[in-house]
This record gives structure tokens, C-alpha cells and sequence, in this order.
């Protein structure tokens, strides 16, 4: 006859297995990725380590459920141990500066400040062909901060209606717009992975540029629907946002940083920046990981101003057809463009 302290015994030692299981279940399938994504001993070997430690997953939990290889507790102890040495390669794998770089970031933005006004180095402003081709043109421009007329956040879905890029750009009253980027830095001929994102797959890169690039290789180049909204945000909290670019920018260029897809982002870390100039907190919400409802949140948070409802918004904020395909227009009626019918 069981006793209650035996029932409680029973208990606990199910769920201490149930928990075992899921955990060598998901640090076999986490370390296996993270092999394959990184292949540190080349594809056919990094592929052979992957099999030989999927073997030794199913040995454990075969060891768990009825058998064991040496013995279940040595065996438990291997894999355990196997398992923290990896997290001490992974985390140890450092981002770097000195790769061969796609041409889009192959530049790092940097500047001189004197109180408000800010020379900036490395604004990109290619000319992009509608075949996908480009023409590289590097700039220098100088802004004074005091001119920020208007802050505006840039949503462009790539990958269905829950994800987006997300883009700052900020008017000035004397000169053209600037728009700033939060992106992966691809190497030469790399394609972007939401996988390889979360296996420090790519570094960071912060991308100073002119909307006719940045935004239009979005909305006419590669297709891609994109939204343009204008946010409520103060005077002083603008300067601070966009000196908190050049913080970024600096950080960066003194150490370089891995972009994650779900934690060090395009949206999650302009929410980091924008969070530290503030002047309330501003709460956390789902939305920041599910980018492409990012417009939505705002717009809650009375970011977006609500003479109109948020379905009329995403109707006037469209891009795409305001610069149909193929346009050959120039940056500044781009800008004009994009801002069209967006005053109530």
C-alpha cells in the first residue's frame, strides 16, 4: 500500500524524468543546429559530429526509458558534460570586423559631434537598378540636430504580415531626410538565415542612408510591402534618439556585436533606444518580437496620432502604390512620396 510520502516520491521523480527528456530533447536539437550553422570543422566532419551527437541523444533517453551504453548515470555525466563544453565554444565564438563584406555594409558609419551639429561619415546612398544591381556612392552630410522636424518609423514586410523590417528616419527642416537601419552584416555572397539568427550567424551593422536607397531597394527592388508612419515624439526626444544612433554607431565600431533574431534585432533594439531617451517608461509588449504588428502597438501607445483608426493608417501609410515599380524618380520626390496624404 503506497503512503503519501511515497506518492510524492513518485511524483517527483516522474517529472524530474519528464524534464530530463525535454531538456537532452532540446540541447541535442540546439547544439545540432548550432554545428550546422557554424560548421567549425567543415561541412563533412561538422555533418559527422552532428549524427554522432543525435546518437548519443537517443542513447541517453533510451538509457532514461530501459538500457544504458557504459552505465545510466556515467552515461548521463557524459552527456552533460559534452553538452556544457559546447556552451563554452559557442559563447566564446566572437563577432569580427575583418570579414570580406557584402558591399551594402561594407562601410561603418562614424561622425564628429560639436553640441548639436553632427558630421556624418559613410551615409549610403546607392543608386539601385531595377535588376537588383547597384551603384556604390558612400557620402558625407552633415546634420544639425536642432532641424529634426519630424521622427517616422519604416515597417517593410519581407516574410507575411507578422514580421517586418523595421526603419527610423528623421526630417530636417533645411535638408533631406535620413534614414537609419538596424540590419545583419552580410559577407560577400551570404544570404540572410532567421535560423542563422540565432546562431551567431551574422554581426551587427548600423546603416546610415538616403530613403531613395535604403527604403526604395525595399519597396521597388526586391518588392516588398512597405509602411511609412509618422510618430508623435517630442523635440528633445528625437536629438536623443538620434544621438543614441551615434552611440550605437560608436559601440559598434569600438566592438562588433552579433545580431540575434529574436533578442538584438532590427525592432528590439530601436525599442532599447528609444526606451532609454524616453521621458515615461514605456511597457513591454509581444509586438516587438511579432514586428510586423509593431505599427499597431504604437499606435496603443498614442505614438501614432488617432484622427484615423489604425485600418485607415495602414491604408494611407502604404508605400507601394504611391511609387509604383519601375519608378525613376529622384530622392527628393521619394520622400515627397512617401508622405503623401499623411496629414489629416
Amino acid at each position: 500500500m503506497q503512503t503519501p510520502t511515497n506518492t510524492v516520491v513518485l511524483w517527483l521523480t516522474r517529472l524530474f524524468h519528464a524534464v530530463f527528456v525535454v531538456f537532452v530533447i532540446g540541447s541535442s536539437l540546439w547544439l545540432s543546429l548550432a554545428i550546422w550553422i557554424q560548421q567549425p570543422l567543415g561541412l563533412l566532419f561538422s555533418s559527422v559530429l552532428i549524427v554522432l551527437w543525435i546518437a548519443l541523444s537517443c542513447v541517453v533517453l533510451g538509457i532514461y526509458f530501459s538500457r544504458h551504453l557504459i552505465s545510466r548515470p556515467l552515461d548521463i555525466l557524459i552527456y552533460i558534460l559534452i553538452f556544457a563544453l559546447s556552451l563554452v565554444w559557442y559563447f566564446n565564438i566572437e563577432a569580427r570586423q575583418d570579414r570580406v563584406w557584402n558591399a551594402e555594409v561594407a562601410e561603418m558609419l562614424h561622425y564628429e559631434q560639436q553640441g548639436d551639429l553632427v558630421t556624418l561619415h559613410n551615409v549610403r546612398n546607392f543608386d539601385w537598378h531595377h535588376d537588383g544591381s547597384y551603384t556604390e556612392r558612400w557620402e558625407t552630410r552633415q546634420f544639425d540636430l536642432n532641424q529634426i522636424t519630424g521622427v517616422n518609423v519604416i515597417t517593410s514586410y519581407w516574410m507575411g504580415p507578422k514580421i517586418a523590417h523595421t526603419l527610423i528616419s528623421f526630417d530636417f527642416a533645411d535638408q533631406k531626410p535620413l534614414t537609419f537601419s538596424i540590419e545583419i552584416r552580410k559577407e560577400k555572397d551570404e544570404d540572410f538565415s532567421a535560423i542563422g539568427g540565432f546562431f551567431r550567424k551574422f554581426e551587427l551593422s548600423l546603416i546610415a542612408s538616403d530613403e531613395k536607397d535604403i527604403v526604395y531597394t525595399r519597396s521597388n527592388i526586391r518588392g516588398e510591402q512597405v509602411y511609412f508612419f509618422p510618430v508623435n515624439m517630442q523635440k528633445n526626444e528625437a536629438k536623443a534618439l538620434f544621438n543614441a544612433y551615434l552611440k550605437k554607431a560608436d559601440d559598434l565600431r569600438a566592438e562588433p556585436k552579433w545580431y540575434n533574431t529574436l533578442t538584438s534585432n532590427c525592432t528590439t533594439l530601436v525599442f532599447d533606444m528609444v526606451q532609454a531617451v524616453s521621458n515615461k517608461p514605456i511597457p513591454t509588449d509581444y509586438r516587438l518580437i511579432v514586428s510586423g504588428y509593431l505599427p499597431n502597438y504604437l499606435y496603443d501607445l498614442h505614438a501614432i496620432h488617432h484622427e484615423w483608426d489604425i485600418a485607415t493608417w495602414y491604408q494611407k501609410a502604404h508605400v507601394n502604390p504611391k511609387v509604383p515599380f519601375g519608378s525613376n524618380i529622384s530622392s527628393q520626390q521619394y520622400s515627397e512620396l512617401m508622405r503623401k496624404n499623411l496629414k489629416p
